[in-house]
């Protein structure tokens, strides 16, 4: 059977779900589950990916998203790339954690949100982990019922509004509404062993078609690999992108930004989540001037050019 396209396009809504192999346990501790949800926060950062909702139980997760920037498949293969990079790493194996690609699942925004982001909260309740859902930590739940400035990343307010324009009753409309079981439509959907690849009505369904015949295909992505790279590694493909030797990589001049470097800091960082400490002992800077490269990166990939040559050194690696 051929992989359904991705249908990518400004603003899209997805449901997006995956997998661990086999017998294989994709949060297997709480940095994992802790890990991924970092991920996110990343992700929303370096691609402007807007989550909505999440659930991440012991061998699969959930993922409610929107992407302005039509940016699907490379938001899901940093997410997943990364995360499997860094689980090989840290468990001493290799290959892959997921069964093959992601789904995915175009949403019709107008009329599905606030059922997905129910039902994928309830999902705890329905594996009899908790019987209270503000008890399991791993799901965005929580952050709908907090005002606390750590969950300002989660696109949360956006599917509150669709409760009332009075911030104040909001929260308590939330509640009332998720602690109500899913409608019969939604858990038939998700029921079916060939689960279809679009949740909509049927004006959106006939957009979706004449819009994106299937005729249509995005250049594919290279599929992430998952044995995390080395420092050598790193470095080597920093050096190649910007044509400069290693020794150029280590150079620190006062008032000058080595911006390639600063590039292979922030990929130790992340990819293979390095401590700040060993990162500068590998370019002679303390933990604080790490920490510096690290912030002046995420800032530089809110511009274009500059996230277009971190996702090229990326695929490289």
């Amino acid at each position: 059977m051929p992989r359904p396209l991705r249908i990518e396009f400004a603003d899209a809504w997805y449901h997006v779900m995956n997998r661990a192999r086999l017998g294989q346990n994709a949060f297997p501790a709480r940095e994992d589950y802790s890990g991924f949800i970092e991920l996110l926060i990343d992700a929303s950062e370096i691609f402007n990916m807007r989550v909505a909702a999440y659930c991440l139980m012991a061998n699969h997760y959930h993922l409610l998203i929107q992407t302005p920037d039509a940016n699907l498949s490379r938001c899901m293969r940093h997410i997943n790339g990364i995360y499997t990079q860094r689980y090989n790493a840290r468990n001493g194996c290799d290959g892959t954690l997921f069964r093959g690609r992601y789904k995915a699942i175009l949403v019709d925004g107008d009329s599905y949100l606030l059922e997905l982001v129910r039902y994928i909260h309830r999902i705890p309740l329905g594996t009899g982990i908790t019987d209270k859902l503000q008890d399991y930590s791993w799901s965005s739940h929580k952050g709908y019922i907090s005002k606390a400035k750590k969950w300002e990343w989660l696109h949360k307010n956006y599917i509150l509004g669709m409760f009332s324009k009075d911030k104040k009753v909001q929260i308590t409309a939330y509640k009332r509404f998720v602690s109500k079981k899913e409608p019969e439509e939604i858990i038939k959907h998700y029921s079916r062993a060939h689960m279809p690849s679009i949740l909509g009505g049927e004006t959106f369904i006939k957009w979706v078609k004449a819009r994106f015949p299937k005729k249509t295909k995005k250049k594919k992505l290279p599929e992430s690999k998952n044995l995390c790279p080395g420092v050598v590694e790193i470095k080597r493909a920093v050096c190649r992108h910007y044509k400069i030797g290693v020794a150029e990589l280590q150079k620190s001049r006062r008032g000058v930004e080595n911006e390639a470097r600063d590039i292979a800091i922030y990929l130790l960082r992340y990819i293979r989540s390095e401590r700040l400490e060993k990162i500068g002992e590998e370019f002679n800077l303390n933990s604080s001037s790490v920490s510096n490269a690290i912030s002046r990166v995420k800032t530089r990939l809110r511009k274009n050019m500059f996230k277009k040559r971190y996702g090229q050194i990326f695929d490289s690696l």
